[in-house]
C-alpha cells in the first residue's frame, strides 16, 4: 500500500487573498482574539483515494508517532510504504524507530520538492475554500470543518483534486 503523508498548519487568523473597498477607502479586516494553531497530519492512498487525518497541537516526533500508529491501525496486515518529506518530525530517531516497530517503510521525497506530494494540492484547495478571508470563532471549529471537508470528498474527488489522476502525475510517468 503506497500512502503519501504530509502535514499542514491551520491558524485562526485567516490569510487574506482578495478584498474590495470603495476607491480611496481602506478595506476593514476585523480580527478577534489571539492567534491559535493546529497541525493536521494526513495520508492519502494513491490507489483508492482514502484519506487518514489527525489533528494535533504540535508537529513533533511524538505527534508523528501517534499518526503512524493511526496508519498502522487502519492498514492492519498490509505492507505500508509511506512517501514523505524530510521534516524533522519524520527524521527524528524516535519516529524512525516507531515506523520500524510498526513495520512501516518510509520512502523519502527529494528535498525542497513539495510539488511532488499530492496532499499539498488537497491542503491548498481546502484552505482556499474554507480558511481564506474568514475567521472562525475557535481553532477547534476551523479544524473540525477543515477535516470534515476533506473527509467529505469522494475517493475520486480526492484523487482528482490531489492531481493523482492527472496524466502528468509524476509517479505514473514512464
Amino acid at each position: 500500500m503506497v500512502l503519501f503523508e504530509d502535514e499542514t498548519n491551520l491558524v485562526l487568523f485567516p490569510s487574506l487573498q482578495s478584498c474590495w473597498a470603495l476607491r480611496g477607502e481602506s478595506a476593514q479586516v476585523v480580527l478577534g482574539g489571539s492567534n491559535a494553531r493546529r497541525v493536521v497530519f494526513g495520508a492519502l492512498n494513491i490507489m483508492t483515494g482514502h484519506r487518514l487525518l489527525l489533528s494535533t497541537e504540535r508537529q513533533r516526533a511524538a505527534e508523528f508517532a501517534e499518526f503512524l500508529e493511526l496508519v498502522r491501525r487502519h492498514y492492519r496486515g498490509w505492507h505500508v510504504a509511506l512517501v514523505l518529506d524530510g521534516d524533522s518530525s519524520h527524521t527524528a530517531r524516535v519516529s524512525q524507530a516507531c515506523a520500524a516497530g510498526l513495520d512501516i517503510e518510509m520512502q523519502w521525497l527529494p528535498v525542497r520538492a513539495p510539488e511532488l506530494n499530492p496532499l499539498e494540492n488537497l491542503w491548498r484547495d481546502a484552505k482556499r475554500r474554507l480558511c481564506t478571508n474568514h475567521q472562525y470563532a475557535t481553532i477547534e471549529e476551523q479544524t473540525r470543518l477543515f477535516m470534515a471537508d476533506l473527509n467529505g470528498l469522494s475517493s475520486r474527488q480526492a484523487l482528482i483534486k490531489s492531481g493523482v489522476l492527472s496524466e502528468n502525475f509524476w509517479l505514473f510517468q514512464k
